[in-house]
């Protein structure tokens, strides 16, 4: 009834799927996971919006040579047609975009950027933390050997120093003004008593100040140069790593204040898959699942 075996694509279905009058002049560029962790390549058109017409096409794997292959397949024309695409930071993705769509602009995601410093700012908090829990250990051991009660100390907001660590997770992710009260007095004991964190954190809020408000490329760059600057004398090895990669990347990041686009639509239509998944408790059929997918976004 749902003509399933009639679909023009089933034959091939598990390695690829095309649907060149998808195509437009915004694409989307990232990979995602069906079951079982295997992962497909997919590209998604940006003006349909998470609605029918989103896929242009579905590649299993992320091997930059095969999925060239096939978006080869799509008519030249209208590649031809393509004139941006956000993609994240990874050179496979990179060669396939450039290798494909001759004409289009790279722009690298924003957000993949942003969350290397946020990542960074978890690292440091996550090393605290182990500290903390190897210090609590040693202070338990000492209280057990002179037969004393161990007592934790307990901060102004009612946390142990371990509990503050843990507990500190979601408010470093968030910018300062949406803390609440309780994160407010959470995030100034932190700091008092971590100011590596503090200047860890905002380095981070400083980066996703410069995407957020700079209108104009060339700023952009000026303000991106200062920040660089920054994480230079910060000497914090994570953000350093962040700046090289912002560093060999430059162009494609740059390339966000143009238009100011994001891969903002792919997340998106990927948390529409694992809903869809979810919905169906998982992926037994791979070809069905993807016909279903298919009639519906494509």
């Amino acid at each position: 009834m749902s003509e399933f075996k009639e679909w023009n694509q089933l034959k091939h279905a598990r390695e690829y799927l095309l649907f060149p009058n998808n195509i437009g002049k915004h694409l989307s560029l990232d990979e995602t996971a069906l079951s079982h962790g295997e992962l497909y390549t997919v590209l998604t058109n940006k003006s349909a919006k998470g609605k029918s017409g989103t896929i242009v096409a579905i590649v299993a794997g992320t091997s930059s040579e095969k999925v060239i292959e096939v978006l080869q397949r799509l008519p030249l024309r209208l590649r031809n047609k393509v004139e941006e695409i956000t993609l994240d930071m990874a050179g496979s993705m990179n060669l396939i975009a450039k290798r494909c769509f001759p004409n289009a602009v790279l722009v690298t995601d924003r957000f993949h950027v942003q969350k290397l410093a946020l990542e960074a700012v978890q690292e440091l908090r996550i090393k605290h933390r182990w500290e903390a829990i190897d210090a609590e250990n040693e202070a338990i051991e000492k209280a057990r050997k002179q037969k004393k009660g161990y007592q934790p100390t307990i901060l102004e907001n009612g946390d142990t120093i371990k509990q503050l660590l843990a507990r500190s997770r979601y408010v470093l992710y968030k910018n300062e003004k949406h803390w609440t009260s309780d994160q407010r007095k959470r995030a100034e004991i932190l700091f008092y008593l971590y100011p590596d964190i503090h200047t860890a954190y905002l380095l981070s809020q400083q980066l996703n100040w410069i995407f957020e408000t700079t209108k104009e490329k060339i700023y952009g760059y000026t303000r991106l140069a200062k920040w660089h600057e920054k994480v230079a004398h910060s000497g914090f090895k994570s953000f350093y790593t962040i700046s090289r990669t912002i560093m060999n990347h430059y162009k494609t990041i740059l390339n966000y204040f143009d238009n100011r686009s994001t891969n903002a639509s792919a997340e998106s239509f990927n948390a529409k898959i694992k809903a869809f998944r979810a919905q169906f408790r998982g992926v037994r059929n791979v070809e069905f699942f993807l016909f279903r997918l298919t009639q519906i976004y494509a």
